[in-house]
């Protein structure tokens, strides 16, 4: 880390003081999402003021949300269906472009989908599932369809939620026993009933997904993944028109399938393209490819895992058409469409292949429409 930087316990030191969890932000800037009270657009990361600790799983293309280092929790951006929690509504692009906290307090984690639904769903450490944004097809958890908006958070039922992400008007949870469960829009299957495609009914209350042991979610889109405990790794829905299921073929599925393989530990998606990491840390990637973000050197497509070069990868996300991961030595690394520089390297030239962005502490990133949030130590 550098001859001032030293590695104690589980915290950095930097000349006799530790380092603090910093938010940056970068690429496009609608509504403010980028945090820096502004609609500028920046082709380099920009630090958001204050001590970070988590990003939420960016689904949304105008608003943004992050937890502080005392569990606060926090959000900006566009507000048009109250997605921001702050009990008020606002018209476009009159949006909030500083972080605003939302009410309450020890959360844990937070998730945003997409529209049509901009519904956002956030743990507290008593794992109770709070839900807040457009109820657009039972999103909410509610127990109803009425397309109503919800401006400050509501409790979905249950005190043993676990693991929490959504996509286009949908929410995927595991409780602490391992089991799966859905709620929402079920158009293509993504709810994971082994329904026919005349017959993919809506819910507005949690139904559970077969299977048990599953320990990790990342649903984007139309297109759903989960892991489980073995090392195996599944996905449904639609999107599989380019290969983004990842297996094989172009046929979409109404449950879960399983991707070849038994060592896979992280997944991150979006439309019709995904990004895993295996347990000896080596990135894998399939799908949609047309800016380059499968990170080949190519613009093939690929239905099946191809590997992406490098090993020591941990953390990773994908957006709109770009894909970035941090190495364990905390270096992070971008490629794919750089629109509005959404790669960081301060033009806006598309990479097929990745390339490192400055600096050498990074944590954890996240991605969205052509916008960028990552955590570094500093």
């Amino acid at each position: 880390l550098g001859g001032d930087v030293s590695y104690v316990g589980t915290a950095y030191t930097f000349k006799g003081g530790p380092l603090v969890d910093q938010l940056w932000t970068w690429g496009f800037n609608y509504a403010g999402k980028l945090g820096h009270n502004n609609e500028t657009q920046y082709s380099s990361p920009v630090q958001v003021p204050g001590n970070w600790s988590k990003l939420g799983l960016d689904g949304q293309p105008y608003a943004r949300y992050a937890i502080k280092d005392d569990n606060t929790l926090w959000s900006w951006g566009a507000n048009t269906h109250g997605q921001l929690g702050q009990n008020t509504r606002s018209p476009g692009a009159d949006g909030i472009s500083s972080p605003v906290q939302i009410p309450g307090t020890n959360w844990t984690s937070v998730t945003a989908g997409n529209s049509p639904g901009n519904i956002v769903a956030a743990l507290k450490s008593d794992n109770t599932l709070w839900c807040w944004g457009q109820n657009f097809e039972g999103a909410c958890g509610q127990n109803s369809t009425a397309v109503t908006n919800y401006s400050s958070p509501v409790q979905v039922p249950g005190t043993t939620w676990e693991k929490i992400a959504a996509s286009q008007g949908r929410i995927l949870a595991i409780k602490t026993n391992g089991t799966l469960w859905g709620w929402g829009n079920n158009q293509y299957g993504q709810l994971g009933q082994n329904q026919g495609q005349n017959d993919q009914y809506n819910y507005s209350s949690p139904v559970q997904i077969p299977g048990t042991t599953w320990n990790q979610i990342n649903p984007a889109y139309n297109s759903m993944f989960a892991s489980k405990t073995d090392g195996t790794l599944w996905s449904w829905g639609y999107g599989n028109n380019y290969g983004g299921l990842g297996l094989n073929d172009r046929t979409q599925r109404s449950s879960p399938t399983q991707i070849p393989g038994t060592t896979w530990s992280t997944v991150s998606n979006s439309y019709a393209r995904a990004l895993a990491v295996k347990t000896d840390g080596t990135l894998w990637t399939w799908g949609r490819n047309s800016n380059g973000m499968l990170g080949q050197n190519n613009l093939t497509q690929y239905s099946s895992p191809v590997q992406i070069p490098g090993t020591n990868w941990s953390k990773h996300a994908v957006g709109n058409n770009i894909e970035l991961a941090i190495k364990t030595d905390g270096t992070l690394w971008a490629w794919g469409e750089n629109r509005i520089g959404s790669a960081a390297q301060n033009n806006t030239v598309e990479y097929s292949s990745p390339v490192q962005i400055p600096g050498t502490t990074w944590s954890d990133v996240n991605a969205g429409y052509f916008s960028v949030a990552a955590i570094k130590q500093g």
